[in-house]
């Protein structure tokens, strides 16, 4: 015969992972709200042993639809939150269980920035995703990283909801109780204090970049008549940047097709304006390699200085990877990256090696991606230490400082799209 306890459980059980799963919905995905993130495992946390996760649909149409990964891969990509709460909860009950209470709140971050870790490495879409990057509207949180990098940021996320849920579960001693809410209360704090301290910092120096976005994703050849209209509506575009102070230019990534190692025009306007001119290209002039590239001219040199794209999206480039670090000579201290090497560490601790100030990044989004995308290399900038100036196609341009902070920004889906503003 069923228990009054049995007859609860399922009620509870539905109501926890409902409620749960509404956090997790709004507190997740292309465009979180941010404190939802934070609520969202504790009603699973305080029914810890009869739960199961919530997982990721909120983002199944962006990956089936526009990205058009292989239904394995998104399968792993939506259930990957839902298996590291799961685990995450099965821990903290056989901590409680015996007897361990504050292992057991330490337990469910820690196992889940384990995991996140652990995905990284072995994902080809490095930290996308990240439970960090919903905290991006939260700058003062958002700070951390320059210490912990995006890790120390997850740690705090799920060690609030798990000791919040230590204070109503019987299994936990008072001390128990009191000790892990005065950790998570003291890291929290403490993580503010240095946030809002940071944010304070007066920017170092400082130059006016303009950006702008003015078609679709697909490239336009430069030696044909598409191709050419499209050339002259850039430059009336950065003519019309340069006029308003900009010393630093940028359209997104493969802009162009073309076979030759420059773009003369984009080298006139360069050496004639005094202006640093970034555009990213599709190079097809090595019958052995092409290249999703950025090339780079500067006032009186003689060539480009070009970047190739490392980490390439699978199954929708089939380009060669580049594996060297671009940099230009004089100051500020400008890096090149394109689009997707800014969701990897390894760009981001490349050009912090190198003394970088700022990294101009052509990109190309699918609209709905827009603002997290440009977010996480927004992230690659406080982690590192440097500005952040990018151009996507059908996402978002962004200006942004050493400290996350959004100074200028712009929607590419008018595909007219400009921003300008001092960046550094």
């Amino acid at each position: 015969m069923a228990s009054k306890r049995d007859g609860f459980a399922l009620p509870a059980w539905l109501a926890a992972t409902a409620l749960s799963a509404i956090c997790w919905w709004f507190g997740s995905g292309l465009y979180p709200q941010w404190w939802l993130t934070w609520l969202s495992p504790l009603p699973v946390l305080w029914l810890a042993p009869r739960v199961r996760a919530p997982g990721g649909l909120n983002i199944l149409a962006y990956l089936r639809t526009y990205i058009g990964l292989p239904l394995p891969v998104t399968l792993y990509a939506i259930s990957l939150s839902g298996v590291m709460l799961t685990l995450c909860v099965l821990l903290f009950r056989r901590l409680l269980m015996r007897g361990h209470a504050l292992a057991a709140a330490l337990a469910v971050p820690t196992t889940w920035v384990a995991v996140e870790y652990t995905n990284s490495l072995l994902s080809p879409h490095a930290t996308f995703l990240n439970i960090s990057y919903t905290q991006m509207d939260a700058l003062a949180i958002v700070q951390l990283a320059a210490v912990t990098g995006i890790w120390g940021i997850g740690f705090l996320v799920l060690l609030l909801p798990a000791a919040v849920a230590l204070q109503v579960i019987p299994h936990a001693t008072r001390r128990d109780r009191i000790a892990a809410m005065a950790l998570a209360a003291l890291l929290i704090v403490g993580a503010v204090a240095y946030g809002g301290w940071r944010l304070q910092a007066p920017a170092t120096g400082t130059m006016r970049a303009g950006l702008a976005s003015l078609q679709t994703p697909t490239a336009a050849a430069l030696s044909g008549p598409d191709g050419q209209t499209l050339a002259a509506r850039y430059l009336d575009a950065f003519d019309r940047l340069a006029k308003a102070g900009a010393r630093i230019m940028l359209i997104p990534e493969t802009s162009f097709t073309i076979t030759e190692a420059t773009i003369p025009a984009l080298a006139e306007l360069a050496t004639q304006r005094d202006l640093i001119v970034g555009a990213g290209v599709d190079f097809k002039g090595d019958p052995q390699a092409e290249r999703n590239m950025l090339m780079v001219f500067q006032p009186g040199a003689a060539s480009p200085l070009t970047y190739n794209k490392h980490h390439l999206l699978i199954g929708l480039e089939q380009f060669t990877p580049g594996d060297v670090y671009t940099m230009l000579e004089g100051t500020p201290r400008i890096g090149l990256a394109i689009c997707k090497d800014m969701d990897f560490h390894d760009i981001g601790n490349a050009y912090a090696a190198r003394g970088a100030q700022l990294l101009l990044v052509p990109a190309s989004d699918f609209i709905v991606d827009g603002w997290l995308h440009s977010r996480m290399a927004i992230m690659r900038g406080v982690e590192s230490g440097f500005a952040v100036a990018r151009a996507a196609h059908a996402g978002r341009l962004t200006l942004s400082d050493d400290r996350g902070r959004v100074v200028a920004e712009a929607s590419a889906a008018t595909r007219d799209a400009h921003a300008i503003r001092e960046v550094g």
